[in-house]
């Protein structure tokens, strides 16, 4: 039988103390089902009769990390080494297993491409929906919609439902959402991979001026090595859901470099 979760989270709106984020040995477990079911009645009728077993997933193991105010840090690994499920802990969308998540400032999450958007709605529409998902108001976006639409350069698309859109422009419509107000903490996991060098370059401006001009915190999960480097002052290596190493950025990615 499962452990019952045990884990905290522990968010303050405000930006207070040394550290914006302290992840204090923070574990992961997800049940998953020994066998695949096809349908709802299928899974129901095996749970009634007490024929639906589980085994335990270990997405993280101990991971521990702390990132001060103003630090641009950096998660790197391996496709399901658990870098996006620690993303996910942090934003407040999964409580960890065990361990503590504390969070000091509000949170801008882009952690999917496409979440929080009705593809069938226009991106107009998808705006003031986003939007309102990330507690802006509806003056508030009224009155910041054309700097949200001109970030995005999608003039000419604004009244096309989003199901016609590329990866490209869901991202450029994202990011300029979620980063028009001024996020104590910035979530961002492979948001910049999608765009074109152009809007990437652009992106990285933006999020740059959020550092420089708000002392913002960002946390920073790219495929590119060398994006990370160039952005980032500390980064972790996590690898199959273990802590390899975390320091400077430049070192863990080399070391990460070297080991592949």
């Amino acid at each position: 039988m499962a452990l019952l979760p045990t884990g905290k989270y522990l968010y303050n709106p405000e930006p207070v103390g040394d550290y914006a984020l302290k992840i204090s040995d923070v574990t992961m477990t997800f049940n998953m089902a020994n066998e695949q079911l096809n349908s709802l009645k299928e899974y129901f009728l095996k749970l009634i009769k007490r024929e639906l077993f589980f085994k335990e997933f270990l997405a993280l193991k101990g991971i521990s990390f702390e990132v001060k105010h103003g630090d641009v840090f950096g998660l790197v690994g391996t496709n399901g080494s658990g870098k996006s499920t620690m993303l996910k802990i942090i934003a407040g969308v999964l409580d960890p297993t065990t361990g503590t998540c504390e969070v000091n400032g509000s949170i801008a999450p882009l952690i999917e491409l496409g979440a929080g958007f009705d593809r069938e709605l226009t991106a107009r529409e998808n705006i003031y929906l986003n939007g309102s998902l990330l507690g802006y108001s509806r003056s508030y976006l009224d009155s910041h919609f054309k700097e949200i639409v001109d970030f995005a350069e999608l003039w000419d698309f604004l009244d096309l439902p989003m199901k016609n859109y590329s990866s490209g422009m869901i991202a450029r419509i994202a990011f300029a959402i979620a980063t028009v107000i001024v996020p104590d903490i910035l979530i961002v996991d492979e948001t910049l991979s999608v765009g074109d060098i152009f809007f990437q370059e652009k992106c990285e401006a933006r999020i740059k001026s959020l550092i420089e001009e708000h002392n913002t915190t960002v946390l920073f999960v790219s495929h590119t090595i060398t994006q990370v480097e160039r952005l980032c002052t500390n980064a972790i290596w996590i690898e199959k859901g273990v802590t390899q190493m975390v320091g400077d950025a430049r070192e863990v990615c080399e070391a990460y470099r070297k080991s592949h």
